[in-house]
């Protein structure tokens, strides 16, 4: 399938599965007098412009190179990643505000209905279930901000199982359950967006790749014919895309064109073993003197 007519689809089932969720959380929240339902369904409807975000997110960084931007559009997906993880911890400080308030403010507290249990048990089937469509089509677009987006619908049915669990234990006589259980999903989601807010800002900042990524590389461009050793290596983060440099020795007594056969079959050799790589950089020193 092209990669836009997945973005579509993917926007099209996070956007209107996120609407219609919400919409029956937030009905069974005010109806069921259970504040964490409430709580549950603003996190669903925060998901809908999370899917929005992505989704331009994407289509940006698919862009071809122009004169403005020669190394792509790559980082707008990060960009989008960020956003996400801005919107989340957002949702997720207002859902704790709300449950702290119930606490600390007197006030009787209501003990819900069952209309609420019944609408956690629904979200937290749906939206599990989106997450792994969404988690699965990311992965074939290797995208960090549906996966982003993908772990907004796991927050949201993790959010869904504590709702569960504080409605069901306000419904046995014990109502302060019911905004602890928001506490819980707020710092649920904290630690998520927190996450997700990290990854973003490493692949913004030209974040090196990894040691054991740069391992694996290493020892891959030191077994090519030709190579006597490498003198530099670095790798770094660009969006979902990664750029490496290398410097690396060859016989003294090669040619320029032998000395630039191995260079390129080195690059084109990273490029195959790597999808991920979009750029590498090769400069060939002489080797040691014999």
């Amino acid at each position: 399938m092209e990669e836009t007519a997945i973005v579509k689809k993917l926007s099209r089932v996070g956007i209107f599965g996120n609407v219609l969720l919400a919409g029956f959380k937030l009905f069974a929240g005010i109806i069921g007098r259970s504040g964490a339902m409430v709580s549950d369904a603003v996190h669903s409807l925060s998901d809908v412009f999370a899917t929005f975000i992505a989704y331009f997110g994407v289509l940006l960084s698919k862009r071809p190179e122009d004169e403005e931007h020669p190394y792509g559009h790559e980082r707008f997906e990060s960009v989008a990643s960020l956003l996400l993880g801005l919107i989340l911890a957002g949702t997720g400080l207002g859902i704790g505000y709300t449950g702290l308030r119930k606490l600390f403010v007197h006030e009787e507290l209501e003990i819900p209905t069952l209309l609420p249990l019944i609408a956690a048990v629904v979200s937290i089937l749906a939206k599990e279930g989106m997450y792994r469509y969404t988690m699965h089509y990311a992965g074939k677009l290797n995208s960090s901000a549906f996966k982003a987006d993908a772990w907004h619908h796991r927050s949201d049915a993790f959010s869904s199982v504590g709702s569960f669990i504080g409605i069901g234990l306000a419904k046995i006589g014990l109502p302060a359950m019911d905004p602890v259980a928001s506490l819980v999903i707020c710092v649920f989601i904290l630690k998520v967006a927190f996450d997700i807010s990290r990854d973003a800002l490493a692949k913004m900042l030209d974040t090196s790749c990894g040691e054991d990524f740069e391992q694996d590389v290493r020892h891959f461009v030191e077994e090519q014919p030709g190579v006597e050793h490498i003198d530099l290596l670095h790798t770094r983060q660009f969006g979902n895309k990664i750029y490496i440099e290398l410097e690396i020795a060859v016989k003294r007594e090669s040619s320029l064109v032998d000395a630039h056969d191995i260079a390129e079959r080195v690059h084109t050799g990273l490029e195959d073993r790597y999808p991920n790589v979009k750029h590498v950089m090769i400069h060939v020193n002489p080797g040691e003197e014999e």
